[in-house]
């Protein structure tokens, strides 16, 4: 048999598996797109919180978990050097609720990517002996943040408590789809990097 013969035959094989492919990415997105979409459920305890910065609502959210008892301690990672905690609350706008130490609230200034969040809370809960942590940030953020920080601290039980920004409040805008798209090509950028890595548990 010639292989011109031979050719024709491959290209219903490849259309198929495009198409697959196709179906495959697109029941992804709307799998994702659906999970960023959730309201937030309970958290339950743990031994810490971390909040990502990079979105609106997300220390609130934090803040107010510590203020009820969720942990006893705080992390707020990413945020600008030049900041302290009294700073940090007068240009967001943020209430320190009564009753909240100051000493339980920590501020991480060095990261600037989520992979630099995830080591920086893997620093923080290994200096502070903390064995479960509850994430705060966007929802179409939480996935990805999950697998950096679980990463980063195998063994580590994590919660996540995700946020619902202003940005999802019109789900089927431009915009928002744009959003969700680009968060769910780097989720799945670092879900495939980080196949191999220690199991982790997520509840």
């Amino acid at each position: 048999m010639s292989a011109a013969q031979v050719r024709p035959r491959r290209r219903p094989v490849l259309g198929v598996l495009l198409l697959a492919a196709g179906l495959a990415f697109g029941s992804g997105f709307v799998w994702f797109a659906h999970d960023a979409l959730q309201p937030p459920g309970k958290p339950g305890q743990a031994d810490g919180i971390v909040a990502l910065t990079g979105g609106s609502g997300r220390i609130e959210v934090a803040l107010s978990l510590l203020a009820s008892g969720h942990a006893g301690r705080l992390l707020i990672s990413g945020v600008n050097p030049s900041l302290d905690l009294a700073r940090l609350a007068y240009a967001s706008g943020l209430h320190v609720p009564a009753g909240v130490a100051s000493g339980a609230i920590s501020l991480g200034h060095a990261a600037t990517t989520t992979t630099g969040n995830a080591e920086e809370a893997a620093a923080w809960a290994r200096a502070n002996k903390l064995h479960s942590l509850i994430v705060v940030t966007a929802g179409y953020h939480m996935r990805r943040a999950l697998i950096e920080i679980g990463a980063a601290l195998p063994g580590v039980r994590l919660a996540a408590d995700p946020v619902l920004p202003p940005a999802l409040l019109r789900p089927a805008s431009f915009g928002t789809l744009r959003l969700l798209l680009t968060e769910y090509l780097k989720w799945l950028a670092v879900e495939i990097g980080h196949a191999a890595t220690h199991p982790r548990e997520i509840v």
